[in-house]
This record gives structure tokens, C-alpha cells and sequence, in this order.
């Protein structure tokens, strides 16, 4: 009964999403005096998200399944955000990395959240709150 609930799968793509933004933004920090860098970024959760509730592939939940495919985590695509703006050639502001990163730490802050908040619902209703 409790087996395939579909708000912790969520709760669970939003912190991967938000962990795998915060690495592009790193790296885009990281290499913010690289000549020629180019800065990039992930698609946006909502996105995602749609998209993917577009497309009703079958999934396979065993390895002896044979049209189905895996339950893996899903990767988002990195794409160049901008042109370069330094006469190097870099295109990287920190500024908007910074603002960037805050916008990922509450995304992941509200990925917690609804898990702690499924998990209490949960509990609640076993009765073991």
C-alpha cells in the first residue's frame, strides 16, 4: 500500500536536481577567470518535470523485465547561458552564480521539507506519531 508514493520520488528528483545545479554552478565559479569559459546551467525543475510527466515509458522494476528501463536517477541536460561579456572571452558573472546557488539551496531546503512533511504523514496515519 505504501510501497510507490509518488511524493517521495519527487521530493527525491527535486534534491537531485538541486545537487546537480549546484555542481554546474560551482564549476562555473570555479572558472570564472578562464578565458573563453562559457557559462552554463541546467534545465529549470518545472521544466523537467513536465516534460518527463509528457513521456509514459515503461519502466522496468526487475532486471528480467525486458522493454522497461531502469529507475535510475534522471540527468538533466547543461546548456551555455549567455554570451561571453569579459573581452577575454569569459561569460561568467558571479554575481548571478551567487544569486544561482541561493535559488538552489532553497530548492533542496524545500525537497527536505517535503520529505520531513511525507514522513510525518506517514507516521501519523500508522499511528506512530
Amino acid at each position: 500500500m505504501f510501497y510507490d508514493l509518488n511524493v517521495f520520488k519527487t521530493a527525491y528528483a527535486l534534491a537531485t536536481h538541486a545537487g546537480q545545479r549546484q555542481a554546474v554552478i560551482a564549476r562555473n565559479m570555479a572558472n570564472a577567470d578562464t578565458p573563453g569559459y562559457q557559462a552554463r546551467d541546467i534545465q529549470a525543475f518545472q521544466t523537467a518535470f513536465d516534460d518527463s510527466a509528457r513521456t509514459a515509458d515503461m519502466v522496468a522494476t526487475r532486471g528480467g523485465h525486458l522493454h522497461g528501463h531502469g529507475s535510475g536517477g534522471q540527468v538533466w541536460a547543461e546548456h551555455v547561458v549567455g554570451d561571453a561579456g569579459d573581452p577575454n572571452g569569459n561569460a561568467v558573472s558571479l554575481e548571478e552564480e551567487m544569486l544561482k546557488a541561493v535559488e538552489v539551496k532553497r530548492q533542496h531546503d524545500r525537497a527536505l521539507a517535503i520529505y520531513r512533511s511525507s514522513i510525518n504523514v506517514l507516521r501519523s496515519s500508522l499511528g506512530k506519531a
